[in-house]
């Protein structure tokens, strides 16, 4: 794809909001849906994300509201209510999308026993996070068996789960079998020092398939417009285009890019 400018997100990081700009930057990890988890708390503050989050230059915006056993489960009638709602207020030129933000659970488990993990627009491709301090047992050898399946697992910011800090064969197994997407505010240092490291490390040395604004709050979008300044500076603008755009694009096609 061609190469796109990424001056918005530079311009943003340096607080000037700029109209939405024909960028194709493809967003896989947000909570703007409201009234659902710890992300947007109404629909004024929804709307208020998605303009943020198109001016950086996101024209496609995935809402991943939690589904999380014992402190986030929206059902699925509520969260499709939420995403009518909201999708009847964004802005032209921006495309908002459903999928979830998919804990390895319980819950998560009986789902895939009965064929029904919640995934990006029902495709093979759906989101998975797990718990910071602990690795699950067996998770490599299911993801593989998933794989095997057609399946394509993306795992939500890598950068925190500790197991993955001092390991680098266990990197490589489990990015082998998932496709890692960090977290921009990671990466513009918001969400620790450890976890700063390492997200740069999985973006310099082509770990990260994508980054993702996880934005919770329309803070958030000005931390991940931080985030893609530091890409351009160190990776240059065609490190912008494979993070935001190919890559997610790849994922979304139930590829784990190279």
């Amino acid at each position: 794809m061609a190469r796109r400018a990424v001056a918005p997100a530079i311009a943003l990081a340096r607080g000037r909001a700029l109209h939405p700009p024909d960028v194709g930057f493809v967003d896989l990890h947000s909570h703007v849906l409201f009234g659902l988890d710890d992300g947007s708390r109404d629909l004024a503050t929804s709307r208020a994300m998605i303009a943020a989050l198109g001016a950086v230059g996101f024209t496609e915006i995935y809402a991943t509201p939690h589904q999380k056993a014992g402190q986030f489960m929206p059902t699925r009638a509520s969260i499709d209510d939420a995403f009518a709602a909201v999708s009847a207020i964004v802005a032209p030129g921006v495309q908002l999308r459903l999928a979830a933000e998919n804990m390895w659970d319980d819950v998560f488990h009986e789902r895939l026993q009965a064929g029904g993990i919640p995934s990006y627009d029902d495709s093979d491709a759906f989101l998975v996070e797990i718990r910071p301090h602990e690795l699950p047992v067996g998770m490599v050898d299911q993801l593989f068996r998933l794989r095997m399946k057609g399946k394509c697992p993306v795992l939500a910011h890598p950068e925190r789960y500790e197991k993955l800090w001092h390991d680098d064969g266990l990197i490589e197994r489990l990015r082998a079998q998932c496709a890692f997407v960090c977290d921009l505010g990671a990466i513009a240092g918001y969400h620790g020092k450890q976890q700063q490291k390492m997200a740069r490390r999985l973006v310099e040395d082509g770990l990260a398939a994508a980054v993702a604004s996880d934005a919770h709050t329309v803070e958030d979008v000005r931390t991940a417009a931080e985030g893609i300044a530091w890409i351009e500076k160190r990776l240059g603008k065609a490190g912008v285009t494979r993070l935001l755009d190919d890559g997610p694009r790849c994922v979304l096609l139930g590829e784990l890019p190279e």
